[in-house]
């Protein structure tokens, strides 16, 4: 049986140019699902899956549909509906990689389709939208999404189109019919590793150690983002073990700052009832973006990364809130955990003579966590700065120890 790529679309706007893109991937050898998002079209849909069914899966009806006015909505009402369709395609092993078409709206849905399904999995976006500011980043989200953006609209199938749709088909192809690795091997020692700048030479460390112990890490960059895309892949059943060096998502999201990871920062782990070394690189500092700064936060002790990025030292207030979420989420966990802290700076930036610098002061989250963690969570402090070797030894040694006796 052919390797089947889904084509997301809304044909009642692109339906010309969906069915070429469709015919251009099948002609490579590939079978072909489409999918219809329209929410306005009225005739009978030339897609194997058509609107109709799309909104019976999230709840609705195609008559609801188009009798609403609230757009935001029925919109919500077809990506429910398809991203439930496209998850039984894939675990069904009866979709291989999936592609979208379309402008701003089409785009938005279709990503948000493509962020439902697992890693892995080829994801290809052709946008005309795709180099708006602001956009890219809301297509990609946390998904492994590659974005095609046209340049010109997806309007008649001009030859400039053809050319552009020419080449995704033969770029979904190349992603689905490619030799590949496995996202998930066989191994069962996979670790989830997030790592930051000014901890670089720790989680290197760690890395390089773990590895000579017969782990495979992967490492994620813990600046919003990264550190969500974690969160969501240990649901879904990557890893076998956490190295949390860097958890300062935590409390960004808590005052809503540039490296925010979402509510769910620090619980999949425990949830999944996986092992977990925490440690605290980032954490008594924040990054409010300047242009929201609040009048009080010029006169904090601060620490300038670059010409772009500026490190706000924490309040003994905001350090104690903090601490005290870590608690309710670590105490949350199925699993074991441990936290380990460096009592002579938490980053590079915490360094003596940096403005920022205050070990003394970090001792407030440390107490708090000490009074509010539940009994069987260990704090463990060791007497050096997070980058010093002493302490990559230390996290490498109260890893090894949890992963082995977690089995």
């Amino acid at each position: 049986m052919a390797q089947k790529v889904l084509v997301i679309s809304t044909m009642d706007t692109k339906g010309e140019e969906t069915l070429y893109l469709k015919e251009r991937i099948e002609s490579l050898g590939l079978g072909t699902t489409l999918m219809d998002l329209s929410m306005r079209g009225r005739g009978a849909s030339q897609a194997d899956i058509t609107p109709a069914r799309v909104a019976v899966a999230g709840g609705s009806s195609i008559e609801e549909i188009h009798g609403s006015k609230d757009r935001s909505k029925i919109t919500g009402i077809t990506i429910a509906g398809a991203s439930s369709i496209a998850r039984d395609l894939a675990a069904g092993g009866k979709v291989h990689g999936v592609v979208g078409l379309g402008g701003s709206t089409g785009s938005l849905m279709a990503t948000d389709v493509m962020r439902s399904l697992p890693f892995g999995l080829p994801k290809l976006m052709v946008s005309s939208t795709a180099a708006l500011p602001g956009l890219s980043t809301r297509y990609i989200g946390t998904g492994d999404i590659t974005l095609f953006h046209s340049v010109i609209e997806i309007s008649g199938l001009t030859d400039l189109l053809r050319n552009v749709l020419d080449r995704a088909a033969h770029a979904i192809a190349g992603m689905v019919l490619g030799e590949v690795a496995s996202p998930k091997g066989e191994k069962r020692n996979t670790i989830a590793m997030t790592m930051l700048g000014p901890c670089e030479q720790c989680a290197s460390a760690v890395r390089t150690a773990l590895e000579r112990n017969g782990y495979q890490v992967i490492g994620f960059s813990a600046a919003g983002i990264g550190d969500r895309a974690m969160e969501e892949m240990i649901s879904q059943g990557f890893f076998q073990g956490v190295v949390d060096l860097a958890p300062g998502g935590v409390g960004e999201h808590i005052f809503g700052f540039m490296r925010d990871a979402g509510p769910h920062r620090l619980e999949s782990a425990g949830r999944a009832g996986i092992p977990q070394v925490i440690s605290t690189c980032s954490v008594n500092h924040m990054t409010p973006a300047k242009s929201r700064y609040k009048p009080e936060y010029h006169d904090r002790r601060k620490y300038d990364l670059d010409r772009f990025r500026t490190w706000l030292r924490m309040s003994p207030d905001e350090l104690k809130e903090v601490a005290v979420s870590f608690c309710r989420k670590l105490n949350m966990a199925a699993g074991p955990v441990k936290v380990i802290v460096p009592l002579k700076g938490w980053s590079s930036v915490d360094m003596p003579g940096n403005p920022t610098y205050d070990p003394e002061e970090d001792l407030v989250f440390v107490e708090e966590l000490k009074r509010c963690l539940k009994p069987g969570i260990e704090v463990t402090e060791v007497d050096a700065n997070m980058e010093d070797p002493e302490f990559a030894e230390a996290v490498v040694k109260e890893a090894l120890q949890i992963f082995r006796s977690s089995g």
